[in-house]
């Protein structure tokens, strides 16, 4: 029976988990924040070669820090680190975080994607409003959230489109979700070559990245390597950023497990993913709201279809992108239509 999704086809469908998007038009950038409505078990794994961070450190399996309270995923390039600040401070008003002799501090990793030369107005003054954005996109998670050129995805770009913030969920043959969630802002294409035709398309379900396929022949040059600004890239001038999480209960190193799995999604929607240009990074949660512990066949489910919803996620992120003044570059809808 082929696998169906949550209903939302969004992380969220995984229990105990709500997303906040905060961004701004004339900055063409934003956060996005996902809020754990109990400290969910974390890890992470790069695979690009230029990632910006924030405690990720502690989501290493043989440290100590079992469970997290967010994540923040956003624009800005090294300024965006301060989001998380503002997502902590929004966590330890509402009074949550771990508690260490009386005080709260809330954990909360972040990874930041490159949206500074994307056509918005980066003239800031003296501080970057990351901050801001990820307090106001904190107070603003739930459990349903618009996807495209929102939050973290505002400003994301891709080789030829826009990209934007997608995310897609299943629910497996035991009953586990499992749900992803992406800021694509790929150095590469998420389409074959610059047809509307998804890499992705073996995963798509339904129509939820507009129910193409694949092409009855490949489309000419389709196997090109394209890249986004292809006489400037330079290391963590991209990045596509991704959270897997699951409703199973997992150990810090079935989380660890499931984060390396989710890049296969990376590889099946992008071409060329996982770059030097790129920072690609994937967090995973497990909040073990199911009570379901999957046994070797069932994670061996879980792991083949983190990469598939995370492939799809990604491709529904560019799907959903919309047109905004001042862009410089198309939507896939424009391309679609360019190509009928």
């Amino acid at each position: 029976m082929p696998l169906k999704p949550g209903p939302l086809n969004l992380l969220t469908d995984v229990a105990g988990l709500r997303v906040g998007n905060a961004d701004d038009a004339k900055l063409k950038s934003g956060v996005t924040a996902v809020i754990c409505d109990e400290p969910a078990v974390a890890s992470f794994h790069v695979m690009g070669g230029a990632p910006g961070t924030r405690e990720t450190d502690l989501l290493e399996p043989h440290n100590s820090v079992e469970r997290i309270n967010a994540l923040v995923l956003s624009g800005g390039s090294a300024f965006g680190l301060d989001a998380a600040s503002g997502a902590q401070a929004a966590l330890r008003e509402a009074g949550m975080g771990f508690s260490v002799r009386g005080i709260n501090i809330p954990i909360v990793p972040s990874a930041i994607l490159f949206d500074m030369t994307n056509g918005g107005d980066k003239n800031w003054g003296a501080y970057p409003p990351y901050r801001e954005l990820g307090h106001a996109a904190a107070l603003a998670a739930s459990t349903e959230f618009p996807l495209g050129t929102h939050g973290a995805g505002k400003g994301a770009l891709t080789a030829g489109l826009k990209g934007g913030l997608g995310s897609a969920s299943a629910v497996l043959r035991n009953g586990v979700t499992v749900s992803a969630l992406a800021a694509v802002n790929a150095v590469g294409s998420t389409t074959m070559g610059e047809s509307p035709h998804f890499w992705a398309a073996p995963f798509e379900i339904g129509d939820e990245f507009g129910g193409l396929g694949l092409p009855a022949a490949l489309p000419a040059r389709s196997a090109d390597v394209l890249l986004k600004f292809r006489d400037q890239n330079t290391a963590g001038a991209n990045t596509t950023l991704g959270i897997i999480a699951t409703d199973a209960v997992l150990t810090k190193a079935d989380a660890k497990r499931l984060a390396v799995a989710a890049h296969d999604g990376f590889a099946r929607a992008i071409w060329p993913s996982h770059t030097p240009a790129d920072g690609d990074l994937v967090f995973s949660l497990a909040t073990g709201t199911s009570g379901i512990t999957p046994g070797f066949e069932d994670a061996i489910d879980l792991y083949a279809e983190a990469g598939s919803v995370m492939a799809r996620a990604i491709a529904r992120g560019v799907h959903s992108a919309v047109a905004e003044s001042g862009d410089i570059m198309p939507v896939w809808t424009e391309r679609l239509a360019a190509s009928r």
